[in-house]
């Protein structure tokens, strides 16, 4: 006797609420009411016979076998939604989806991209823009740029380039009568501070690299995400941490200037990044390809 299998909608509840561990914001990411999101998950555990979530007040988590259920099941929605979102697109197969950190798209994918679209001009764009990946769901794009150590469990993740991190100033900030010439200088400077999802506040590490780890700043503007950081930087409002890929091309430019000769090396970094099941689609190659060459 056959047996009988879950609905796609059971699986898409499911998956949601596991990776928000919520039912009320996988019912907000699905446009269904938490009610319903409730209804396929019971659906779903009823086919199975086991629960898939423990639930105490207002949190739930995965149990063992829901843990184990997920990994199972996560490629097919994976690859399920793919396929769907391809024929409802109407292109066959020529949507590329890329999502990108913002202050990396915009510094350097897009000043580039002209090129790998004159490369291959059949290939439909759908670029995306994101704060943070752990805010994304995993199979909304087809390849991304990811900023990390490469360590993502299911994916495939190729290092860009090493990078390092510095200070940066607009060359106006030096024209003001403040001395900037050592990194004590920075006391009487203001330091711009990013605190964002995906990357973490290097001047710690840049000051003691800089054998000033105890140096207190006497002003501070701190930003949520890097791209405006670098833009308040440009603007002349302060001294903010640069990242080599980011700052290169105003670095070459003029519209910011490196005060100071230390570097710090940064273990993280800039990574063209795709899902096992989605890193040898021909497209995704293509693209990864041309990162890694032309970025």
């Amino acid at each position: 006797m056959r047996k009988p299998l879950p609905s796609i909608m059971c699986l898409r509840a499911f998956e949601a609420a596991a990776r928000h561990q919520s039912f009320t914001r996988a019912a907000s990411e699905l446009n269904l009411t938490q009610t319903a999101v409730s209804h396929q998950i019971k659906n779903l555990e009823d086919l199975l016979q086991i629960p898939l979530f423990t639930r105490h007040r207002n949190a739930i988590r995965l149990t063992d076998v829901g843990h184990e259920y997920l990994t199972s099941v996560r490629s097919a929605i994976t690859q399920i939604t793919a396929a769907t979102d391809r024929v409802l697109d109407g292109n066959r197969g020529n949507v590329l989806t890329v999502a990108c950190l913002t202050a990396f798209a915009v510094k350097c994918l897009f000043p580039r991209l002209k090129d790998f679209r004159r490369m291959y001009p059949d290939i439909l764009l759908r670029i995306g823009t994101v704060v943070s990946f752990d805010l994304l769901q995993h199979h909304d794009y087809d390849v991304a740029i990811r900023y990390g150590t490469g360590d993502w469990r299911g994916f495939e993740a190729h290092k860009i380039a090493e990078e390092e991190v510095f200070p940066v100033c607009s060359p106006r900030l030096l024209k003001t009568g403040l001395k900037l010439r050592r990194p004590q200088d920075l006391r009487k400077h203001t330091v711009i501070r990013t605190s964002s999802f995906a990357l973490r506040d290097e001047w710690p590490m840049w000051l003691e690299q800089a054998g000033v780890p105890d140096l207190e700043f006497e002003d501070e503007i701190a930003c949520d995400l890097l791209f405006p950081s670098i833009q308040a930087a440009v603007d002349g409002l302060g001294v903010v941490m640069g990242r080599t890929a980011v700052v290169a091309a105003d670095l070459a430019s003029g519209v910011l200037v490196e005060p100071f000769s230390v570097r710090l090396p940064s273990l993280a970094g800039y990574h063209v990044v795709s899902s096992l099941e989605r890193a040898e689609m021909p497209m995704v190659k293509a693209f990864r390809d041309w990162v890694m060459h032309r970025l």
